[in-house]
């Protein structure tokens, strides 16, 4: 008896994520390099001033993961989450007025508006959609923007009726971010005192 194996989809998730691709593999290169500064730090200066560097090391790790890896746009059945660099929000559905794209993706709430730099748009993508001679590519920024905008809008259409009236807008601190780059600080303060 043979046996054969038989491919089987996974259940697609309801879950959408976007996120700036370009920006998140600079951000992955970045911190690699930090990691091998730190391992050549662990190697040769067991110092406190090598601690102290290493300490400065991680500090610029984080932030370049808060700036170009964390922000990104998740669509729901339930709502919108925005991980911005370092603030998350909760949209319900219901709450969300509009969306747009000026530089950046774009919630309106009413009268207040939530940037979310996990969706952009890249410079030499807007000036190819201003010079009316170039049609942006498929693969252009603006059109993956506009495709987020009409994912937004859809979502938007099918969830705003069933979501919870009373849900409100939610916001909350990146707090392991802050955390971490608060006790690098403070490892690299040490270190520079007691040197």
């Amino acid at each position: 008896m043979s046996g054969y194996l038989v491919r089987v989809k996974a259940k697609p998730s309801e879950n959408e994520q976007y996120l700036s691709a370009s920006n998140r593999i600079t951000g992955v290169v970045v911190m690699a390099i930090g990691v091998l500064g730190l391992i050549d730090i662990l190697l040769e200066w067991r110092t406190l001033g090598g601690l102290e560097v290493a300490a400065l090391i991680g500090i610029l790790m984080v932030i370049a993961y808060v700036g170009l890896v964390r922000p990104s746009v998740t669509l729901s059945p339930q709502n919108l989450r925005i991980r911005n660099h370092l603030r998350d929000h909760v949209v319900p559905w219901n709450k969300i007025t509009g969306v747009d794209v000026t530089d950046i993706l774009r919630v309106h709430l009413g009268d207040r508006k939530l940037r979310c730099p996990g969706v952009q748009l890249v410079m030499r993508d807007l000036r190819k959609q201003r010079v009316a001679s170039r049609k942006a590519g498929a693969d252009s920024s603006v059109s993956r923007a506009d495709f987020v905008v009409d994912r937004i809008d859809n979502h938007l259409s099918r969830y705003a009726a069933s979501a919870a009236p009373d849900a409100e807008v939610t916001t909350a601190w990146a707090r392991p971010e802050l955390a971490i780059a608060a006790v690098l600080a403070l490892i690299a303060l040490l270190a520079e005192i007691l040197r």
